[in-house]
């Protein structure tokens, strides 16, 4: 019976595993850098298994918010427009630089930095997940994360992808940002564990 729980766990987190691959250049330019610019892409993303524009996926969530209760839908809207600057980039700016200082490693990502590179989270695919109360589905979140040069940000310096990190904590959560919030805070630790594991 224990070897069985073991073996449905590890198949578990297979399941929710997050790929994250370097596509291009690496990670020496980030050696003698205390401070990273970041700027936050959310334009142009797909969402949902069928891959959806997201102007799709909120006029069909308001929709059905609004058949439970008129005027849920346009309450709902202003909470997911505000979840870009209210949860998902505070969640991964702040779960990167926590990863980043309990490993003793000086530094830091911020936005509005007149710093030398900059890094774009560029997100690419949402999966908001559910949750049921005794079932549920955790977020996915898809981003591409390029480190440019601040003055000509078309010079790549380093690209990574990050696929589908998944978005999910203990207890229940039924806020489809919140949720989303935890596929960013994924990325991030992800992201700040690749840099300190290549700048050893």
């Amino acid at each position: 019976m224990k070897k069985l729980i073991i073996a449905c766990l590890l198949l578990s987190g297979a399941a929710f595993a997050q790929d994250m691959d370097v596509v291009q250049g690496n990670f020496d330019f980030l050696k003698d850098q205390k401070e990273v610019n970041v700027i936050f892409d959310y334009s142009d993303f797909t969402m949902m298994k069928e891959k959806m524009p997201e102007a799709q996926y909120v006029q069909e969530h308001k929709a059905d918010l609004d058949k439970k209760a008129k005027g849920n839908g346009n309450i709902w809207e202003k909470k997911w427009i505000a979840a870009r600057e209210n949860i998902w980039t505070p969640k991964f700016l702040e779960i990167a630089n926590i990863v980043l200082t309990k490993e003793k490693k000086d530094l830091n990502f911020q936005e509005g930095l007149k710093t030398p590179y900059t890094l774009i989270v560029k997100t690419v695919w949402l999966f908001p997940g559910w949750d049921a109360g005794i079932m549920k589905q955790p977020a996915k979140v898809t981003t591409n994360l390029k480190f440019v040069d601040s003055n000509n940000k078309s010079n790549v310096l380093l690209e990574i992808t990050s696929d589908e990190a998944p978005g999910d904590q203990w207890g229940s959560n039924f806020s489809n940002e919140s949720r989303l919030g935890e596929g960013y805070a994924k990325t991030a630790k992800s992201m700040s564990k690749l840099i300190i594991k290549k700048m050893k």
